[in-house]
Order: structure tokens, then C-alpha cells, then sequence
């Protein structure tokens, strides 16, 4: 009985060692294997990369033989002459583009308001628009007792529209004061400034300076600002509006 057992167990340690050396050897080919494929894909690279390096060094030696450089792999596609035709094309383009915009710019400039301002450009007419100007305003703010009537009739001449109509509203007033108070009143501007000029009407700002004198008593002086509006009538600037600042 003991001597079955000892046989039997012999087996099958026989039988587990037979296991494991067929489960080694299964490994050892399948370890086998994937070297061996290893190998191949090295070879496989290797060989493509030498044709590659082959096919560039036949296009290089093709090229230095017909005389040119090798292409740029950096450089666009296509032909390389081309570019300097392109850059040209661009940059006249460009160049009218420019010159488009400064002509609407230069036209602009013709149109804006500040450029029809004769004021800005024509001198002698300025000069000729700010006398005539302070001309009838000296007149018409310049009265005395004695000589109302003189100055009630360099205001029609000088004075016209809205400007006249205030005038004519006013002076009842100054005559009677100036009657009774035996009030004398001069009037001079210190500056007369064009803001405004075309060829019809004119804006100013004005400064004066007017000295009124009673009888008996000492004179006194006060200054004044008027915004002025002149239009050009039979050859001569009329005031047609005048406001006080």
C-alpha cells in the first residue's frame, strides 16, 4: 500500500515538473517571437530611412547638376520667381490706396466750413470788413445833446434789419436822457476781431471803450463787448445784428 503511494505521488511530480518545463519553453519561443519582430520593424525603419536619405541626396545631385540650389523646405510652394512680381503688385496697390485717401482727405479739408472762412485767407478783405465795421459803431454809439439828430441819421445808413429796428426803439430813450441830463457819450473801439467771412456777411466780436460826460460832473469810462453781424450791401458793411456780451 505505502509502496503504491510512493509510486503514485513520483508520477505526478514527474508530471508537474513535464508542466512547468513546456509552460518555460512556451515562453521562451513566444519571448522569441517578439524580439524576432522587434528586429524586423528596425530593419523596416532603418532600410526607409536610408531610401529617404537616398531620394534627397539624388534630388540634391540632380539640382547641382542643372545649376540650381535645392529647394527650402521653409519656402511657400510653388515658384520662387514669382514673389518679387507679387511684392511689386501689393505694394502699388498699396500705393494708390494711399494716394486715394489723402485726395478724400485733401477734398475734405476744400470743403470744410473752416476753409471757406475768408477770414482765415483774405486779409485785405478782414481789414476792410473790421473798419467799416467800427466806423458805424463809433458813429452810432457817439451822441451829444445838441447833435441827437445827427447821430439818428448815421444810424439809418450804418444800420440795417434787426440791428436798426433796435436801435430806432431804444434811442427815444438816449435822446430824452441825453436832452436832459445834458449827457455827451463817446464812443471808441479798442479792437475789432473777424471771426467769420465769406463773401456776403461777416461775424466779429468787438470791444469798446465809451466815456460818458454830464455837465458839471467828471467823466467816466466803461468798456463793452458786442457780437457783431455785417452783411456786404451796395459795397459797404451794414451791421444787421448786434448782441451785448
Amino acid at each position: 500500500m505505502s509502496t503504491d503511494m510512493a509510486a503514485k505521488d513520483a508520477k505526478d511530480v514527474d508530471e508537474a515538473e513535464a508542466e512547468a518545463e513546456a509552460e518555460a519553453e512556451a515562453e521562451a519561443e513566444a519571448e522569441a517571437e517578439a524580439e524576432a519582430e522587434a528586429e524586423a520593424e528596425a530593419e523596416a525603419e532603418i532600410e526607409s530611412e536610408s531610401e529617404s536619405e537616398s531620394e534627397t541626396e539624388d534630388v540634391e545631385e540632380r539640382d547641382a547638376a542643372a545649376g540650381e540650389d535645392p529647394p527650402d523646405p521653409a519656402a511657400p510652394p510653388g515658384d520662387g520667381r514669382r514673389w518679387p512680381g507679387i511684392v511689386a503688385a501689393v505694394l502699388v496697390v498699396a500705393l494708390l490706396a494711399a494716394g486715394g485717401a489723402l485726395f478724400a482727405k485733401g477734398r475734405q479739408l476744400r470743403d470744410a466750413p473752416a476753409a471757406s472762412n475768408r477770414a482765415l485767407t483774405d486779409s485785405e478783405a478782414t481789414t476792410r470788413v473790421a473798419g467799416d465795421v467800427s466806423n458805424a459803431l463809433g458813429k452810432v454809439f457817439s451822441y451829444s445833446p445838441q447833435a441827437t439828430d445827427v447821430t439818428k441819421e448815421s444810424a439809418k445808413q450804418l444800420l440795417a434789419g434787426k440791428a436798426l429796428q433796435q436801435y430806432a426803439a431804444l434811442f427815444g430813450q438816449v435822446e430824452k436822457q441825453a436832452a436832459d441830463q445834458k449827457l455827451t457819450l463817446t464812443t471808441h473801439v479798442v479792437r475789432a476781431g473777424v471771426t467769420r467771412l465769406t463773401h456776403s456777411s461777416a461775424h466779429l466780436l468787438v470791444f469798446l471803450d465809451q466815456v460818458y460826460e454830464r455837465e458839471g460832473r467828471p467823466a467816466t469810462t466803461a468798456a463793452a463787448q458786442l457780437s457783431v453781424t455785417a452783411r456786404l450791401q451796395d459795397g459797404h458793411w451794414t451791421v444787421v445784428e448786434i448782441t451785448a456780451r
